[in-house]
């Protein structure tokens, strides 16, 4: 198990690679060049920029997260050649920079949704809050804008200029249904991932979050299913998958320590998080310990170390604890706590490994 801290950049995060260097057990950071707009080349000059700051504070630069895919390759519409052709060259250039695993999403317009970013908790402390009545009820336009005023730093896939888009983006997805993302998701992977085998990088699709249809937009990257549905497209070991447990695992549908034992070896990537699902859809990230949440954290961690996983993990959205002034969701106080409680399960699985072993 690799262990990794997601950072959004040098003045675009509160916590800094000094903090980070802090965490026990840290190797690497997942980055990405954040304000590159979709569709757009990461030349090599901007990713020589930010890998050798990185590697300054002794950390590796394995993992990329994200390279944002163009809304014309998720519609599939005639704009979207150029855009893959510039995905291909952004594969090519981060190679040679020693990138191994591209993390990268399919969800149509939004990335992942939430309605409150500080919801308050038992505990005191606060976190991301879904509240399903609310995404049923709600303008979309009216959403972005609550969601992209609630920090001063950028939120990925929740950018303010989508809402001068809004209205274009949602009447161009009224054509779009499941299978014809399914089959715009394919083009796309049929043309970059022999770019990507030529680079020795794996690309590693993130579930959607959450992994249900919202504004009546498709969803597609949901649960094992869809996981099988990718292997059919491709069975090239980089069409891979990154598994995250709180996007996936905000389905009760999703049994994650199942999915974990059946694909990990196609996950060089895993996101570990916990969240508390209510009755009602509605659903609440918690700390990363197993009682916290409804996800088994424990189970996933047991199957990861049974099948001696060596692919890069990362703690996930963390609680907004002790009074910190943070990204929503990425704080460094709790999940420098989650590191901690992920290594010491991997410790405690491994001591029992040696101990039967004897």
């Amino acid at each position: 198990m690799n262990m990794t801290f997601r950072w959004y950049g040098r003045g675009n995060d509160t916590v800094t690679l000094e903090h980070i260097k802090q965490i026990p057990g840290v190797k690497g950071i997942v980055w990405a060049l954040h304000n590159k707009p979709a569709g757009e080349i990461w030349t090599k000059e901007e990713i020589k920029d930010e890998v050798d700051y990185i590697k300054s504070h002794g950390f590796h630069v394995d993992v990329v997260e994200s390279v944002n895919v163009h809304e014309s390759i998720k519609l599939g519409n005639a704009e979207r050649g150029r855009y893959i052709e510039n995905y291909k060259e952004s594969i090519r250039n981060l190679a040679e920079f020693g990138v191994k695993v591209i993390c990268y999403n399919f969800m149509p317009i939004f990335d992942w949704t939430r309605t409150e970013m500080f919801h308050p908790l038992e505990d005191g402390s606060t976190a991301l809050f879904f509240e399903k009545a609310k995404v049923d009820n709600i303008d979309p336009k009216e959403l972005v804008r609550e969601v992209s005023e609630a920090s001063d730093l950028t939120l990925p896939g929740w950018e303010p200029e989508k809402l001068d888009r809004i209205t274009e983006l949602f009447d161009a997805y009224k054509e779009i249904d499941e299978a014809k993302l399914w089959e715009n998701l394919a083009y796309f992977l049929k043309e970059i991932i022999p770019v990507a085998e030529e680079a020795g990088i794996q690309m590693a699709i993130h579930p959607d979050d959450p992994p249900f249809s919202i504004f009546g937009l498709p969803r597609i990257i949901t649960g094992a299913a869809s996981y099988e549905k990718l292997i059919e497209i491709s069975d090239s070991p980089s069409n891979a998958f990154t598994m995250c447990t709180g996007s996936m695992g905000a389905s009760p549908s999703n049994n994650m320590v199942e999915i974990a034992e059946k694909y990990a070896n196609r996950s060089p990537f895993a996101h570990i998080r916990n969240v508390k699902i209510y009755d009602n859809g509605d659903f609440t990230e918690t700390s990363h310990y197993t009682q916290d949440g409804s996800i088994d954290v424990k189970g996933v961690v047991k199957a990861l170390h049974e099948q001696n996983y060596t692919g890069y993990v990362r703690p996930d959205h963390g609680r907004h604890i002790w009074g910190e002034v943070c990204r929503p969701g990425y704080g460094l106080y709790d999940r420098a706590l989650g590191i901690m409680y992920l290594l010491g399960l991997w410790d405690a699985y491994e001591t029992k490994r040696t101990e039967e072993s004897r």
